[in-house]
């Protein structure tokens, strides 16, 4: 076999390879990191979106809602804040806010599953006799409500 029909990778000792070779120091990785990176935003919409004093107001006003009976306004403070709440460096006022977000939705999202998965699959067998106090699809029958159709 020829030197010149061998691939790269064929020998171990040979001296062309496909990646590129570079050196770098600390200070170089550093600045490629944040150059590969770009500049860090708190929300998703990046350049076109909030800055970190901007947003810490927003974030509050949504984390503070969702005590409101609104928790799906967490999910979306976890969501439009997503680059801030993935990068553990981000502004600390912010990051509190939501991660507490992300810890009440996620409380919220585990009640209202086993909730869910609680009637779905226990059903009549789970409730015994008061089962038809619970359900809902007996209210028409129970009112007399179906004897007009």
């Amino acid at each position: 076999m020829d030197n010149d029909s061998r691939s790269p990778h064929s020998d171990p000792g040979s001296a062309t390879t496909i990646l590129p070779t570079t050196t770098t120091t600390a200070g170089d990785t550093l600045s490629s990191r944040r150059r590969l990176s770009g500049p860090e935003w708190p929300t998703i919409d990046g350049p076109l979106g909030l800055s970190h004093e901007d947003a810490l107001p927003y974030a509050r006003r949504f984390f503070k809602l969702g005590f409101l009976c609104l928790p799906f306004l967490w999910a979306i403070n976890c969501f439009h804040f997503w680059p801030a709440l993935r990068n553990p460096h981000s502004h600390p006022g912010l990051r509190r806010y939501l991660i507490g977000s992300a810890i009440g939705f996620l409380m919220f999202s585990v009640v209202l599953s086993t909730w869910a998965f609680t009637f779905a699959i226990g059903g009549e067998r789970l409730f015994g006799h008061v089962w038809e106090e619970l359900v809902m699809y007996n209210v028409a029958d129970k009112y007399g409500l179906t004897g007009w159709i």
